[in-house]
């Protein structure tokens, strides 16, 4: 069953936003720099940065596996529900 639709999209976007930030924090440790493409050997990559400048289809696949993660707490029987008090 594809539970993907059954999550608030405001919750797939922070989520997906934290999955990138973690990503790109972790590159920069590693002496990752921005670069206009990938490159492994001069650790360059045209995605560090925010969430927000990303294309598109970057955001996307940050999004996929938002819903991945997701998905996975239900399978495993936790309930994600929001904070009435914090909505």
């Amino acid at each position: 069953m594809d539970n993907t639709n059954k999550f608030a999209p405001e919750l797939v976007e922070a989520l997906a936003a934290g999955v990138h930030e973690e990503w790109m924090q972790g590159r920069l440790q590693e002496g990752w720099v921005l670069g206009p493409q990938r490159d492994d050997r001069l650790k360059t990559h045209p995605c560090l940065i925010p969430y927000e400048e990303l294309p598109e289809s970057e955001k996307e696949y940050d999004r996929r596996t938002a819903l991945k993660t997701l998905a996975l707490i239900c399978r495993l029987g936790f309930r994600v529900v929001r904070d009435q008090k914090e909505g």
